[in-house]
């Protein structure tokens, strides 16, 4: 069991396709995870063929390093709005972000999403300018636009001082100064370490742990994921579970098997400490949300409100002509249990019943329920889809509707008809800079 005060959690924040997933690649590396021969894959932590082929991180997934004795726990993050479900609820299990922002984009609108909610829970930021190596990167500008972020939303004192380091996660290199060539990631881990508290939580106490994410798995069922908040949990331990959200909820459970992150894998387990981020199956009904605790003392620990979907569709049987022609699962049947089992690892997404053949499936956006759509079409699922329907709601005696932050990253002889395309889906113009003497934001 690792000492308490020698394990670092961290998250990796970003707007998509910033470099998070390589900088994670280069960090299981020179972690000592790989066997010199071994074959390495290229973002090694997107693991699935539709984040692979769309470049962009779908699941949060959690892996550990070890350097100079220290256990820092990483979890790679989504990048895309429509998934910040899943950053909302494993910022829960952390003590600081890595916030990653590429040198010639600057901070992004997804980049402010996830490090208001980060800064909201108080956790301390360490900045990692990425690729400074293009040749279009303006680093100081960059700089400039993070620390005007920071103030914009609200940072403590101790925020808006953070450290800054500099970094090609494509050449595996970090450094404390623009100017200075790194050799590699040394000046990352020793910030992680120095600066990001070691998780607190007393190991004497009853044990407590809050479920912030879900996996599944076909032979050991739910696992559970979590950092241990108090206490020591235990293989074969008789725990209770309750929900902050719904005091109502009691049951009791057992740890059938527990099993900590190393590398790309997980490791079995007897025991593990406060601060630790522990997998554990043996409950088939546990949830995100719920908290496992000592019978003697049950105490359930607030959760992180899950955004609300803003799109819904209808998800029908194929009733056409061609209906069967393609797919193996064609009955409702099918289709009723490929959800619920969705519904098992996606907090984010809100599927209601239309009679006996339709399904009502409400996610964060487009992207979030056409990757699911994709998902369950390679699986040999047929089915009919309805056009996306927006989600109002009734505030104040007024109906609202979701609203979109764009950016359009443009050389400035498009800007016009950008504007004017925005016009016609009722945008409004927030703001317009110049980049460099072609481009404008």
């Amino acid at each position: 069991m690792t000492d308490q005060k020698n394990i670092r959690n961290i998250a990796i924040i970003a707007h998509v396709d910033h470099g998070k997933t390589t900088l994670v690649d280069e960090m299981l590396k020179q972690g000592g995870i790989y066997r010199e021969n071994q074959a390495v894959v290229d973002r090694v932590m997107d693991s699935g063929d539709l984040e692979r082929e769309r470049g962009i991180t779908i699941l949060a997934k959690n892996t550990a390093v070890h350097y100079k004795g220290t256990k820092i726990n990483i979890v790679d993050t989504p990048g895309h709005a429509d998934f910040g479900g899943e950053v909302e609820r494993i910022l829960k299990m952390v003590n600081g972000v890595l916030l990653l922002v590429d040198a010639a984009e600057g901070p992004m609108p997804q980049t402010r999403f996830v490090l208001q909610k980060a800064l909201e829970l108080g956790h301390k930021v360490i900045v990692v300018v990425n690729k400074i190596d293009r040749l279009d990167a303006r680093v100081e500008e960059v700089m400039d636009e993070v620390l005007e972020l920071l103030l914009d939303l609200n940072a403590t004192d101790e925020q808006f001082e953070s450290p800054t380091l500099f970094c090609s996660a494509r050449q595996g290199i970090a450094s404390y100064s623009p100017n200075e060539t790194g050799v590699n990631l040394d000046p990352l881990f020793d910030t992680i370490v120095n600066y990001i508290p070691a998780p607190e939580g007393d190991p004497t106490a009853p044990m407590q742990m809050l479920v912030s994410s879900i996996d599944y798995n076909d032979y050991v069922g739910r696992i559970g994921i979590g950092r241990v908040e108090r206490g020591t949990v235990r293989v074969n331990q008789e725990v209770a579970i309750c929900d902050y959200h719904d005091p109502s909820h009691s049951a009791k459970g057992k740890i059938v098997a527990l099993y900590e992150f190393d590398g790309l894998g997980k490791n079995p387990i007897q025991e593990a400490g406060a601060g630790e981020i522990v997998a554990f199956s043996g409950m088939a009904d546990i949830t995100i949300g719920r908290t496992i605790c000592a019978p003697e003392q049950v105490e359930p620990l607030p959760f992180v409100k899950i955004s609300d979907p803003t799109i819904e569709m209808t998800f029908s049987v194929n009733d056409s002509p061609f209906a069967g022609k393609e797919g193996k699962y064609v009955t409702s049947r099918n289709l009723r249990d490929r959800l619920q089992r969705e519904l098992l690892k996606d907090v984010s997404l809100h599927v209601t019943e239309q009679g006996t053949d339709a399904f009502n499936v409400a996610g964060r956006g487009e992207m979030h329920i056409s990757i699911l759509i994709e998902t369950m079409r390679r699986e040999g699922y047929e089915f009919q889809v309805s056009t996306p329907r927006v989600l109002t709601k009734v505030i104040d005696g007024k109906v609202c509707e979701p609203i979109e932050r764009m950016v359009a990253d443009v050389p400035e002889a498009s800007m016009g008809s950008v504007i004017e395309k925005m016009g016609r889906r009722k945008g409004d113009l927030l703001s317009m800079n110049p980049v460099g003497s072609v481009r404008c934001v």
